[in-house]
């Protein structure tokens, strides 16, 4: 989100709080969120492509709440909600003929009519979802699968270009211009997640209560949008449904935190990415030095920037009466990395752990011959950092850059196994508990640093050279 959204945001957030009472605050907040959809969608230059796919980021959301629902889908509430969103839609593409005011998407609309049709389609598909998915079980499952192919297929370079070239050649431009970043879809990792959330949580026989509103403002909730964090879906709908008045309290509360967000990533962050590390800086240094300098600046960048968006969505949602979970606890100030885990991204690695690293070691250790317990730590936080890193990217550099913490939480454990029976830090002096306490921070912060120059850099051949560099091997 750029600077004038979030103004924006927060003075419609300001005006929906005073203005609106409940039942208007709840139904406010919807239409904001499907606006904001197509609002923040980044241009593409395959074209309307930008509308097309926030217009699937509503369909899938639709159908995921039609395979998990548990109540009458077809109640007056729900009835209402899908033809707001309909009618949403039609408006967003009506803008196309209104020259002073078109358009809220990137680039104009399709034509009026492949709208219709478009919309006529996915009624359609709705209405077999729920007609040939007789089993509930069946419609999960392949609701699942379909996300995580799609997942596979945006992240993956290769796969993205390759259909990039495919939509070109559909709509008749050039596919020689093919590139992966074409198919730039808003919040889709963030949305997924939330998506599976629900979806697994539902495989487990844990009932979905939401109305398709709630589930929609859920998902779609335009502050957590483009960057999280990933809220659970019972959590959040409790919030949606108490009654909210703006308060000083709330007021002060989300004002602080939107300071707090603001100076983050528009003072520190975005003076930190002129000397941050990236492809080109990385190639133009020489010396060692420097080379620390913005492998450092990368570092501090990175969590600026992130906390600082993660600071604004939850002062926005504070300002509406949705009080969205932590994502950061002064992780860089960590003792060791399974605690700098417990403090970055905490939503995402919640989800992580709650939905692969437990059942995966669970089967594990319940296999008729199970693994020896090292092992089984071992194999379960490789996997599951892993995947955090394929999360990123399905890139050589994120694969890596997953090993890398899955490798250091293993030895962090083992070593955590080893000193337990031989050092009790309680029985310490105040003063050296302090002092392993900063040396576990300090070799922490580095540890996790020099990682981030698998992240920040688009191959294996470009880290390493920074590696040597750092060292004193490099040119």
């Amino acid at each position: 989100m750029t600077l004038t959204q979030i103004i924006i945001f927060i003075a419609v957030s300001l005006l929906v709080a005073t203005v609106m009472k409940d039942r208007g605050r709840r139904w406010a907040l919807l239409v904001l969120s499907l606006l904001a959809v197509f609002w923040l969608q980044p241009f593409s230059p395959i074209r309307h492509l930008d509308f097309w796919l926030a217009c699937l980021t509503l369909a899938a959301t639709t159908f995921t709440w039609l395979v998990i629902q548990t109540g009458n889908a077809a109640n007056v509430e729900n009835q209402k909600t899908a033809a707001l969103l309909a009618g949403l839609v039609l408006l967003v593409a009506l803008l196309r003929y209104l020259e002073p005011i078109c358009c809220l998407t990137a680039s104009p609309p399709p034509a009026f009519p492949s709208v219709i049709m478009a919309l006529a389609a996915m009624g359609g598909v709705a209405w077999l979802v729920r007609r040939w998915f007789s089993s509930r079980r069946a419609a999960l499952a392949a609701s699942i699968a379909a996300l995580l192919l799609t997942f596979i297929v945006l992240k993956n370079p290769a796969i993205s270009e390759q259909l990039s070239a495919w939509l070109r050649a559909l709509n008749g431009q050039p596919i020689k211009l093919a590139s992966a970043a074409d198919l730039r879809w808003l919040g889709f990792s963030y949305i997924a997640f939330r998506l599976l959330h629900v979806l697994r949580d539902r495989q487990t026989g844990k009932p979905m209560d939401l109305t398709l509103r709630e589930f929609l403002t859920y998902v779609l909730f335009f502050p957590a949008l483009t960057a999280g964090p990933i809220d659970r879906s019972q959590r959040f709908a409790q919030d949606l449904r108490q009654p909210f008045r703006l308060s000083e309290a709330s007021l002060s509360t989300g004002g602080w935190r939107l300071l707090s967000g603001f100076f983050k990533k528009f003072v520190l962050a975005d003076s930190l990415a002129l000397i941050a590390l990236n492809e080109v800086n990385a190639a133009q240094v020489n010396s060692s030095v420097w080379t620390w300098i913005l492998t450092y600046a990368y570092a501090l960048r990175i969590f600026f920037d992130f906390s600082g968006y993660t600071d604004i969505a939850i002062g926005v949602g504070s300002l509406v009466g949705i009080r969205l979970p932590e994502n950061f606890a002064q992780p860089y100030l960590k003792p060791n990395l399974t605690a700098f885990w417990n403090s970055w991204h905490i939503t995402l690695a919640q989800w992580f752990r709650a939905y692969f690293f437990n059942p995966f070691t669970r089967a594990l250790r319940s296999a008729r011959r199970p693994l020896p317990a090292p092992l089984i730590i071992f194999s379960g936080q490789l996997a599951t950092m892993l995947l955090i890193g394929l999360w990123h990217g399905i890139t050589w550099n994120f694969l890596i850059w997953g090993a890398w913490h899955g490798v250091g939480l293993f030895v962090h454990n083992r070593w955590s196994d080893f000193l337990k029976p031989r050092l009790d830090p309680s029985a310490l002096p105040l003063w050296k508990k302090r002092l392993l306490d900063t040396a576990g921070a300090l070799a922490t912060f580095h540890y996790v640093t020099l990682g981030w120059v698998w992240f920040a850099l688009p191959n294996p051949g470009a880290s390493w050279q920074v590696f040597l560099r750092l060292f004193g091997y490099g040119n």
